[in-house]
């Protein structure tokens, strides 16, 4: 591709990826949403961090694996979810998960 046309294709790749994202919330800032469908878009990033999260803390190496010495990561993890529930606090979890999983290498 020649110099003289990229200018255009970058501008318009910018264009396509901007709009999806600009349009809803030019939109959906004016009206209120229905209480039900707001509760069930908040639970969107839960859902998805949940389903990016399950398959590296079950099955980190591509079958489940639920012992301390394979798999230390599940069992660090869950006084991690403790500390992110009582606290609410993405600080103190990443914090907490650093924390104890450097203990638990360092143990293990």
């Amino acid at each position: 591709m020649k110099m003289e046309g990229l200018l255009p294709v970058i501008l318009l790749m910018a264009l396509v990826t901007y709009l999806p994202r600009v349009l809803p919330a030019l939109f959906l800032s004016r009206v209120r949403l229905p209480r039900l469908l707001e509760r069930w878009l908040a639970s969107i990033p839960v859902a998805v961090l949940a389903a990016l999260l399950a398959p590296a803390l079950f099955a980190p190496e591509g079958h489940l694996e639920t012992g301390l010495a394979e798999n230390p990561g599940l069992w660090i993890s869950l006084p991690v979810f403790l500390v992110a529930f009582l606290t609410r606090n993405l600080f103190a979890t990443v914090v907490s998960g650093m924390a104890l999983m450097a203990l638990g290498r360092f143990l293990l």
